[in-house]
């Protein structure tokens, strides 16, 4: 049997996603802030507004577990960087989704989808990672970026792709779909 060649690939990467990446940096900034507390423990009033001294005197290596726990946050942030997510190959005659670790493949048909579309996501939204999220007829693949293709296909299932490349994936898939 001949492997055929794909037509377009995409991989998107965990570490990316904005939210998850924003989360992660305040949690390891709130680790900072507690070990520099921990290490300037004397109370603070600012503008009407009274900050205590560090709760814990008693053990002395206290705040160093917050510096500890931060930097592995930090750490963490960037091996997220190099994890796979989503990996989008479109091949001649369908579009294949394969997930991180052990997730399932979805191969998606040309000949069953009869609509494509490009489209933007709402600029405020906040979105997480999802791998075949399905929520009323919508299948969701999003890891980051601002557009995703929606593709309707005949049997009334949704999916939506989000992508980084939008137009080239768009366009590759629209040939491919108008030579059924």
């Amino acid at each position: 049997m001949l492997k055929q060649i794909p037509l377009y690939e995409e991989k998107q990467y965990l570490g990316y996603n904005r939210v998850s990446a924003l989360i992660r940096t305040v949690l390891a900034l709130l680790c900072f802030v507690g070990y520099y507390w921990s290490e300037n423990p004397k109370p603070i009033d600012v503008s009407g507004i009274h900050i205590g001294s560090y709760p814990v005197d008693e053990i002395p290596a206290a705040g160093h577990i917050f510096f500890i726990l931060g930097i592995f946050i930090m750490i963490l942030s960037l091996l997220l960087m190099y994890v796979l997510h989503i990996q989008t190959i479109v091949y001649p005659n369908y579009l294949m989704l394969s997930g991180f670790w052990g997730a399932c493949k979805i191969k998606i048909d040309f000949s069953n989808i009869h609509t494509i579309k490009k489209l933007r996501y709402k600029k405020n939204s906040f979105r997480r990672p999802v791998y075949n999220l399905y929520i009323k007829e919508i299948v969701k693949f999003y890891t980051s970026g601002n557009h995703f293709i929606e593709l309707k296909d005949k049997d009334g299932f949704t999916y939506r792709i989000g992508t980084q490349r939008p137009n080239e994936l768009f366009k590759i898939i629209n040939h491919q779909i108008n030579n059924f």
